[in-house]
């Protein structure tokens, strides 16, 4: 767990037989059933910390094999004009989701970004790519956009969460996709946060060390 995580823990009288985690920002939020004891709370954070972290190492890409997804998109969808030099994941980026730099033919995506949808992942490369080519949002750069299939559902997912942060002030900061107005939610899991979903479950009556909680 990165050093500076901080942990909520949630208890809820109406949640009985599950425990959940997700990650909201910088922070962790673990749900609880009300009736856990201090040392069954304890022991179910450490292990639902545990999970987390080993999902979002299953599913963090290195550069290279984002750099080989940024080639293929662009084989597949822009007749392999959009030739990046490098395409590579990076923690500084707080603003935006994904950036490029056609003078040196250099691509960032935001490290929050691993842990999305593959398709909303495709969908910041394909926009990137396309700047490679194209450095404004006029027409003709949507028009390469739009031949990426999922280019108006990933648009839709980014806008219809962005909405629903903007209502929460205190929830979770956003991130602009390059220069557009574009927004996510930088959730661990967003896809499953927006349907009000946690981002792991965790049934404790499965683990034999429960006992009778």
């Amino acid at each position: 767990m990165p050093p500076n995580t901080k942990i909520e823990v949630r208890r809820s009288s109406r949640r009985r037989r599950t425990v959940s985690a997700y990650r909201d920002g910088d922070k962790t939020v673990v749900l609880v059933p009300a009736t856990f004891s201090r040392a069954e709370e304890q022991r179910w954070v450490d292990r639902m910390l545990e999970r987390l972290e080993a999902r979002e190492e299953r599913r963090r890409p290195d550069d290279d094999a984002l750099h080989a997804r940024a080639r293929d998109l662009a084989d597949r969808y822009l007749d392999g004009r959009a030739r990046p030099a490098t395409v590579r994941w990076v923690d500084n980026q707080r603003a935006r989701w994904g950036s490029c730099t056609p003078e040196n033919r250099s691509i960032r995506l935001s490290k929050r970004l691993a842990g999305m949808p593959a398709w909303v992942v495709d969908y910041v490369l394909v926009h990137e790519l396309v700047h490679l080519l194209i450095p404004h949002h006029g027409a003709e750069f949507w028009e390469l956009v739009h031949r990426y299939p999922k280019a108006e559902r990933a648009r839709g997912y980014l806008e219809g969460v962005s909405a629903a942060a903007r209502t929460d002030p205190g929830g979770p900061e956003a991130a602009e996709l390059d220069d557009d107005v574009e927004d996510l939610h930088p959730d661990e899991s967003a896809d499953l946060a927006a349907h009000g979903r946690p981002a792991a479950d965790l049934h404790p009556a499965d683990d034999a060390g429960m006992g009778g909680s």
